[in-house]
């Protein structure tokens, strides 16, 4: 019988170092990626087009549907307070909803798993690539090892955040997570898997790290399209985690890279700027200027059955996992008052007593485009940093350029807006106006100190968590504390 151990290095082998998916452009590979054929390691960087067909796969690595291609974001959603579930379910993130997950429960192993399987492709990748660079050209190279390096980064970044505490809590004291850095391609794990669990603190030095450098290789122009990252898509990233750690100087350091100083805003390089409606952002298959990275699907290429974004928050045949708590967000007179222009009300939809978020809304089999940073989430991250570091004009500058995208004759309430304080709440509600379903509201109750809200609807009910709660991050996968001898659980 085979092992968790073999099993777990013969999975990792052969899906990342051995089995490359061929084709000839990145779109086209993305978007309709040709039949997996399994070719020989010393093979798999032979050509230009090898090479390209190995960073496809990187990116196939982190769409996974267990990763950023569904779960990842549909978990950040429903550990919140934004959605009330509809149809309980096991299969279907109920213990994630019900706050009740252990070691063992699917979506803690799969995700952890999902997630530790693309950096393992990264670092094959990198092996690979930097043993062969006189396959492609300089620039070739450089670009290719930059966005390896973001998604490494972006994979780091997603785990701390759900595996360990927020950064904020003291400084990234707390354990973290074992930082991976090598390629592991031995079938039997031998000598490769023992590996401690680094501080919180030093997960993030790695992200940025990362981060930092790949900034100094990927393209300044979105030359590849919005599937593949190029320089603001590092930057944006870069933004993220400062704000996780509360490091508003850093903040502004990375969005004003982004961000123009007068209206409207938009980045000096690299054509990055708000569509001037929402509603094209949100067609299933964007690839415009707001997009930093959006993940693409299609019919031959979907999530996979039950990780689809609009399987869970669209009411359809079939689907309509969990609908909108009357009391999160949505109460929010921006998108429930009768009397709101806001453009962003069209993402919600009424179905019998309850309203579902149809920001998702393609059909069966639900490939709609999973929007990992775009160029909204830039300015409210600077708008917050600003009002917290004392800039309230610039901070409601560009809060009303978010605002007044969906809505152009809002006026904030004086009140709302007067003070440092009422700025600063302002703009966390702008933002779960905004991005609400992408994935941002568990992140943000972290990295702001917040206890997990209580939510209730007729399906059941899930009490609040209180940030001392051994509950309030997830456990370590069972799976890992199992092949691990080193790895220490969460207390």
């Amino acid at each position: 019988m085979i092992t968790i151990k073999k099993y777990k290095y013969a999975v990792n082998a052969a899906v990342l170092a051995l089995t490359m998916v061929l084709g000839s452009s990145c779109t086209k590979d993305l978007l309709t990626p040709s039949p997996t054929t399994s070719i020989i390691d010393s093979k798999a960087f032979d050509t230009p087009a090898r090479i390209l067909s190995q960073v496809n796969g990187l990116y196939a690595g982190v769409k996974s549907g267990q990763f950023y291609g569904g779960r990842y974001v549909i978990y950040n959603e429903i550990r919140g307070e934004e959605f009330i579930v509809n149809k309980p379910n096991g299969v279907t993130g109920l213990d994630t909803w019900n706050q009740n997950v252990n070691s063992n429960t699917n979506e803690v192993v799969n995700l952890w798993s999902a997630a530790y399987m693309a950096i393992n492709r990264v670092n094959v990748f990198l092996v690979g690539l930097n043993a062969n660079l006189s396959k492609v050209d300089a620039a070739t190279a450089s670009q290719y090892i930059g966005e390896a390096e973001f998604l490494r980064a972006l994979s780091y970044f997603a785990l701390v955040q759900t595996y360990a505490k927020p950064y904020v809590f003291d400084s990234g004291a707390s354990p973290g997570l074992p930082l991976r850095l090598l390629a592991e391609t031995d079938l039997t794990g031998a000598g490769t898997n023992d590996l401690a669990r680094s501080t919180v603190a030093q997960v993030y030095t790695q992200i940025l790290k990362d981060l930092d450098d790949a900034e100094t290789k990927l393209s300044a122009t979105q030359a590849n399209g919005a599937f593949r990252a190029f320089k603001n898509t590092a930057i944006a990233l870069k933004a993220r985690v400062y704000l996780a750690q509360a490091n508003y100087a850093k903040v502004l350091t990375e969005t004003n890279k982004l961000i123009s100083a007068t209206a409207p805003y938009q980045s000096p390089t690299g054509g990055s700027k708000l569509e001037s409606s929402i509603a094209t952002v949100f067609t299933g298959s964007y690839t415009g200027a707001e997009a930093l990275l959006f993940l693409p699907f299609t019919t031959s290429d979907a999530p996979g059955t039950q990780n689809q974004l609009a399987y869970y928050f669209t009411s359809g045949p079939g689907n309509g996992e969990y609908y909108l708590n009357p009391t999160g967000i949505y109460a929010n007179t921006a998108l429930s008052g009768t009397a709101s222009t806001d453009a962003r009300k069209g993402f919600i939809t009424k179905v019998g007593t309850v309203n579902y978020l149809t920001k998702y809304k393609t059909p069966s089999p639900f490939t709609d485009y999973v929007p990992v940073l775009r160029y909204s989430e830039v300015l409210l991250s600077a708008a917050e940093a600003y009002a917290r570091t004392g800039d309230l004009v610039n901070a409601s500058a560009l809060l009303n350029a978010v605002r007044h995208r969906s809505d152009p004759t809002f006026t904030f309430d004086p009140a709302d807006i007067g003070s440092q304080a009422s700025l600063i709440n302002t703009i966390l509600t702008e933002r779960r106006i905004e991005l609400l379903g992408e994935g941002f509201r568990l992140t943000d109750l972290f990295r702001t100190g917040q206890a997990l809200p209580a939510k209730s609807g007729a399906q059941g009910n899930s009490p609040a968590v209180a940030v001392t709660a051994s509950n309030y991050i997830w456990p370590i996968s069972g799976v890992e504390l199992q092949t691990n001898k080193l790895m220490q659980p969460n207390p």
